[in-house]
């Protein structure tokens, strides 16, 4: 009478053991990567309130002037306002107002693997039939936390 096998071989689980190695390996870096991505999102947004009343400003006023939009120098009374002293991921909000140009800049607190270098900067350009094209530049295009527009 032949003794019916029971249960894995040594070898077996090993196979099994190497496979959820090399799966993991795969895995985990993506994963971290979408974390970041998922933790830069505020700092994105952080910028949205300030992007769309300079938009509201350009169009019905012809620009970005200082004078145009009034736009104070510091933005914490509006993001107080706004609530977005209650984002821990952004250090600052800023805008620069030059004529035709507006630049918000976003700088991301340096915690959770960002540093001050990873900004999110919008540069819009309002154009003469009334309408503001926006690009984005800075730090967290190279290091994939964020996307162009």
């Amino acid at each position: 009478m032949k003794k019916v096998q029971q249960g894995f071989t040594l070898i077996e689980l090993m196979i099994v053991i190497a496979i959820i190695g090399i799966l993991a390996a795969i895995a985990l870096p993506a994963y971290q990567q979408y974390v970041a991505k998922a933790r830069y999102s505020e700092v994105v947004l952080a910028t949205s309130g300030v992007k769309s009343a300079l938009e509201v400003c350009a169009q019905s006023r012809g620009g970005f002037g200082a004078a145009l939009c009034n736009v104070p120098a510091d933005l914490e009374v509006l993001q107080a306002a706004a609530g977005a002293s209650d984002a821990p991921q952004v250090t600052s909000v800023t805008a620069t107002l030059a004529g035709a140009t507006a630049v918000v800049t976003a700088t991301p607190n340096a915690t959770n693997g960002f540093v001050a270098g990873d900004t999110y900067i919008i540069t819009g350009t309002y154009s003469a039939n009334g309408s503001v094209n926006w690009i984005v530049t800075g730090g967290c295009l190279a290091q994939g936390f964020c996307s162009t527009l």
